[in-house]
């Protein structure tokens, strides 16, 4: 290349070097500053959908006696069910005759984009979500011959949920209402957290993005998420959001929460036994259980 010829549009090669280099300098430094801000707009999108979930909730109550709808995080039927993780959006059958199992056939009417009730900070939407949202109770995924497949989402729902606590704390009760007893928690939808699960044994995940994390994908019946292997007592740094009964929605941190883990008994006090095929730990917020 001569220089004389860059000269002629404007440039010596040694100043549209320069030029390059400057253009490159700022990309770097405006980089790191704009994905903060894209987690930062995403994150206000999942505070929205929070509050537009508690709202639907209590419109829901005060067009059905004051009641939350049923939980369809279980699996079985009769007097042998028993409760899986809390994200389902679709169960794997219905318990019994008078109750569904897809949450959308209770909220569809108030909700009928399904994107609220997905965070925005998954690594990627899941790819039948609004289908699975419209087709309810009688949803089933194309991709395989299996009926009445279930579908994971990336929030966890705790309205007439139970899971264990242990010890003095006992079993976590979620909200039957919008005026539930004491006995009952407040907590109606939080971003999930976990640990060892059974796609991830010893692993954290979560629908929110943390440092080392990589991008767990999505099968035919759950999401992606993020995840990072890691000894429990190395729990990521992650800012978590949560919303409750009266509307309120609250940030937490990943150091500021509860273990639960999924019951294999209805009432919530035998826990999925360690080892296995497990859901593994659900991490609630602290605030959660006052």
């Amino acid at each position: 290349m001569q220089v004389g010829k860059i000269r002629k549009r404007g440039f010596t090669l040694i100043e549209l070097l320069v030029v390059m280099s400057i253009i490159s300098f700022i990309m770097a430094i405006s980089l790191p500053a704009f994905n903060r801000i894209r987690l930062q707009a995403r994150s206000m999108m999942s505070m929205n959908n929070m509050k537009q979930i508690a709202s639907t909730m209590n419109l829901f109550a005060s067009d059905n006696n004051e009641r939350y709808p049923e939980s369809v995080a279980t699996i079985g039927a009769g007097d042998t069910w028993n409760w899986t993780d809390s994200t389902r959006l679709t169960g794997n059958r219905r318990r019994s005759p008078q109750l569904h199992r897809a949450m959308s056939e209770y909220l569809r009417k108030y909700i009928p984009d399904a994107s609220t009730m997905y965070c925005p900070n998954m690594p990627h939407k899941y790819e039948f979500l609004q289908q699975a949202w419209e087709a309810g109770d009688n949803w089933d995924n194309p991709m395989n011959s299996f009926p009445a497949d279930p579908v994971g989402g990336s929030y966890c729902f705790y309205w007439n949920y139970r899971g264990y606590l242990g010890g003095r704390r006992g079993v976590f009760r979620g909200p039957q209402g919008p005026a539930s007893s004491r006995r009952y928690s407040k907590l109606l939808v939080s971003d999930y957290f976990g640990y060892n699960h059974w796609r991830n044994p010893d692993s954290y995940s979560s629908c929110e993005p943390f440092e080392g994390a990589d991008i767990t994908p999505e099968t035919w019946l759950l999401s992606a998420y993020w995840s990072r292997r890691t000894a429990p007592e190395n729990s990521p740094e992650i800012k978590l959001k949560a919303g409750y009964t009266d509307g309120h929605v609250e940030t937490y941190s990943a150091s500021d929460v509860v273990p639960m883990k999924v019951s294999i008994s209805a009432d919530g006090s035998v826990p999925y036994p360690d080892g296995g095929a497990t859901p593994g730990t659900f991490f609630l917020p602290r605030n959660a259980l006052h």
